[in-house]
């Protein structure tokens, strides 16, 4: 999974999980909408010379993220000698949406993309992305046994727009040193958000060396995806049933209150640069008692040889309730040979057999029940203290609307979350510029 173009402390796949998270350049998506739908173009279908169809994958992985993609494409090519897939091209998965974009508008695009969940309704809009709904629902995976998320990710106006490519989860992990040293009980599930922030408050130094949790502060999906499962327990949507504006505009407010709380009681550290970088050294140089994360950060806790203690996020209502970030191998239409051996490809990468080699060595949660059965994982949630927590998880978790205007909702909300951290707004007047901004986004016809 790594994407990050600078050094940094990230998961096995190698990424900041903010590449994976956030939404494109927020608002690029939607300026990208007139070129994706004009662009009518393509390269031939085929080989041309009776050899095998070569189709064209950007990945956007580096480090093992690379090298697990690149592992299974071998296996691949040893047992499917009629498919090549190039994985040479492509960039970045943060630079993904962009460079997809313009490939579309000169009408030279790849056969497979790797698009995050949240870019997905921006760039279905194009005539050259392939409906893979047929093909879901005759794989040898029946698509009922894929996660909720991973099929909530990847439909679009009820139509499978994409493969569902990573699969993760929303919990909080916990310093037990941290916690024994300030005599404070270690939580369990069913806890609420108001014991979320007395933990945190009772954690904290009032000298700033030791933070109760942290919080992204820069304002991007990785700062915004964190307050929508309290949205949702607290019964709002991200847009209206009508459609006509955001569907939070009480409970986002609600939400921001237990934000500001931390924020008045100086209990988290809030990161300013992108990336969570800072936030999570915090975490594992033993200074912060609590940090909401994903799967991906197991790794580096456990080589930091941090102690700790992996629960579900917290609640208002009682009832479990996370958030899923899944990103998407995205097929485009470059004639019915290479869209053919593309079905073949992704059909193949999300068979159990291949899809727990990605998860294990790229970070990712099982796509499927069935891949969650498997050997393989058992030994791997075993050896991994806390990843059945993040598993189990998946049975509450929800995802963010395919909704073309989401990237401009997320910049809305961003702004908010980030000026009531500061202190700069109260949580009314951050959700009132949040929902100006977001509805006049929802209102341009799309």
């Amino acid at each position: 999974m790594h994407r990050c173009s600078s050094p940094c402390s990230c998961p096995p796949g190698g990424t900041s999980r903010r590449t994976v998270l956030r939404v494109g350049a927020a608002g690029s998506a939607a300026a990208a909408a007139a070129p994706l739908l004009s662009a009518c173009g393509g390269q031939s279908g085929g080989s041309g010379s009776g050899g095998p169809v070569t189709i064209e994958m950007w990945h956007g992985q580096t480090d093992t993220g690379r090298a697990a993609i690149e592992g299974l494409v071998a296996e691949f090519h040893r047992t499917h000698p009629d498919i090549r897939v190039d994985t040479g091209g492509g960039v970045l998965s943060d630079a993904m949406l962009q460079k997809v974009t313009a490939a579309l508008a000169s009408g030279s695009y790849p056969d497979i993309a790797y698009i995050f969940g949240s870019d997905l309704a921006s760039i279905a809009r194009s005539p050259k992305v392939v409906d893979l709904t047929d093909t879901v629902h005759t794989g040898p995976t029946p698509w009922n046994r894929f996660w909720a998320p991973a099929r909530a990710a990847v439909t679009v106006n009820g139509r499978v727009r994409a493969a569902p490519a990573l699969l993760d989860s929303l919990a909080v992990v916990c310093n037990k040193k941290l916690f024994a040293a300030k005599g404070v009980d270690l939580p369990q599930p069913g806890w609420t958000w108001q014991d979320f922030v007395d933990t945190a408050r009772a954690l904290t130094d009032p000298g700033g060396t030791v933070f109760g949790t942290g919080w992204p502060g820069t304002g991007d999906e990785d700062t915004v995806w964190r307050l929508w499962p309290m949205i949702w327990d607290l019964g709002g949507e991200v847009v209206s049933a009508d459609g006509k504006g955001i569907g939070f505009k009480e409970s986002g407010v609600k939400a921001l209150e237990t934000v500001a709380a931390l924020a008045r009681d100086h209990s988290v550290y809030i990161d300013p640069k992108p990336g969570s970088e800072q936030m999570y050294q915090v975490f594992l140089s033993g200074r912060m008692g609590m940090v909401p994360t994903g799967p991906w950060q197991l790794p580096d806790i456990v080589q930091a040889k941090v102690d700790h203690h992996v629960v579900p996020l917290p609640s208002y209502s009682g009832r479990p309730l996370t958030i899923s970030g899944p990103d998407t191998w995205t097929a485009f239409d470059n004639g019915s040979a290479r869209v053919a051996a593309t079905r073949t490809f992704l059909t193949w990468l999300m068979e159990p057999a291949q899809d727990v080699q990605w998860d294990i060595q790229a970070g990712s949660l099982p796509l499927s029940r069935a891949t969650q059965a498997l050997p393989e994982w058992t030994r791997q949630t075993r050896a991994t203290d806390g990843l059945t927590v993040f598993t189990q998880a998946l049975e509450t978790a929800r995802v963010r609307p395919n909704h073309a205007a989401y990237p401009q909702i997320s910049e809305a909300l961003g702004q908010a979350i980030t000026g009531v951290l500061l202190g700069r707004r109260t949580p009314a007047q951050a959700l009132h510029d949040c929902a100006r901004q977001a509805d006049a986004a929802l209102l341009i016809p799309r």
